[in-house]
């Protein structure tokens, strides 16, 4: 019996997703709850399983094109008396659905050029005929010499192999020149983010402000702390010190810890601290947040920025990940950079960049120059919400904290 999988709803108002990676193949034998593909939606990657054991007859969706919700992403042949392990392809294509192998044998087929066979997807076959490209020149690396886009792509960008073509040919090459060799659709994550941003500069006054603050203390504690932690512990980072601090911060001011409504007329002030921080992920600009870090202690939200870290590079965060959040920390530094002028995470009201770590001469009490670790942070305020002496006072608070890192110790819960 072959039955279509219908692409069920995978989140509210989600219509479409981006198909990113098929982890079986036409042909494969899958077991009830098997993983079979990747997609990402416009908040995180999803994994789609098996709804029986059967085998995989079809693939509706190629690799980077848009599945539709309610519509078949795949289709299975319901196996009830299967020999073979899942995971392993049928040695046969005899018993394929209608279709199957004609299908598949389109997406591979072999081009003819000087006598030789080429295999080359449609795609590929299309970049080749665009840049004039003898494809018998290109070594692809895909299954049984198959060329994949990456191989025509790294060819065309620098093919040591002089490829003869015709005067009209050329003439093609040199108009195509100037053009991108690829083009990339803005989707998934990538395209929230992008659309995020430019609602937040469009409708978002922002201003900036800036200030340094010595860590050297809280470095040192940091490392003392840690020293005492058991096996096993998430050990204390600088960003969950960050993020700790500014929760006692926010709770002297909780009107940065607020929302701005799409109309512009009512703020909505938290209760909760839910604190994001900024994750540079393969697929961009991710925002996860920690939830009630108010109510979390010193090592609970280790945890969490450990957690959150390795889902977000992985590209594993659930939608709660990322939603609810109430103000947002970019540590920039992490990477590079001193000064920074982050974009409002709308319809939050403010967020922090943090530059990097630098080792800068600075008096002591007795007016003697000691080197210093020294971070600049740059705020950006919605100017509708709060204004330049209240972020600079907020700012002191949490400056204030972090400076005297023994005082945030006694005021934890």
């Amino acid at each position: 019996m072959f039955e279509d999988f219908i692409l069920p709803d995978i989140g509210e108002g989600i219509v479409e997703c981006e198909l990113i990676e098929w982890l079986v193949n036409e042909g494969d034998l899958v077991a009830e709850d098997q993983p079979v593909a990747d997609v990402q939606t416009d908040k995180a990657l999803v994994q789609i399983p098996a709804k029986h054991a059967g085998r995989i007859s079809k693939l509706y969706v190629h690799q980077g094109e848009l599945a539709k919700v309610h519509a078949p992403l795949f289709q299975m042949e319901i196996e009830s008396t299967a020999s073979f392990e899942p995971g392993h392809p049928v040695p046969s294509p005899a018993t394929s659905s209608p279709g199957h192998w004609s299908a598949r044998q389109s997406d591979l087929a072999p081009t003819e050029l000087g006598g030789a066979k080429v295999l080359a997807t449609p795609a590929v076959r299309r970049i080749a005929r665009e840049q004039a490209v003898d494809m018998q020149q290109v070594q692809g690396t895909g299954p049984k010499g198959r060329i994949l886009k990456q191989d025509m792509v790294a060819f065309v960008e620098g093919a040591a192999v002089p490829v003869v073509v015709s005067a009209e040919a050329e003439a093609k090459v040199d108009s195509a020149a100037v053009s991108p060799v690829e083009c990339i659709p803005m989707r998934g994550m990538r395209a929230l983010m992008a659309k995020k941003m430019l609602h937040s500069v469009r409708t978002i006054p922002h201003f900036t402000y800036a200030e340094e603050i010595d860590v050297s203390a809280l470095n040192r504690l940091r490392r003392s702390l840690n020293e005492g932690l058991a096996e096993g512990q998430s050990r204390l980072t600088l960003m969950a010190l960050f993020i700790k601090s500014l929760s006692l911060a926010l709770g002297q001011y909780p009107l940065l810890n607020s929302h701005m409504n799409e109309a512009g007329d009512e703020i909505a002030q938290y209760a909760d601290h839910n604190i994001g921080m900024a994750v540079d992920s393969p697929m961009g600009l991710l925002v996860p947040n920690i939830k009630a870090v108010n109510h979390l202690s010193l090592l609970e939200v280790a945890a969490e920025v450990k957690r959150l870290t390795e889902a977000g590079r992985a590209g594993r965060l659930a939608p709660a990940d990322l939603s609810g959040g109430t103000i947002t920390i970019s540590n920039i530094g992490a990477i590079g950079g001193t000064v920074t002028t982050p974009i409002i995470n709308a319809p939050e009201v403010a967020i922090v960049g943090i530059g990097r770590i630098q080792r800068l001469p600075r008096p002591d009490a007795q007016d003697q120059l000691v080197l210093r670790e020294i971070i600049v942070v740059s705020w950006s305020g919605d100017h509708r919400v709060i204004d330049g002496g209240t972020i600079a006072r907020f700012n002191n608070s949490w400056k204030a904290w972090l400076e005297t890192p023994e005082r945030m110790l006694l005021a934890l819960r």
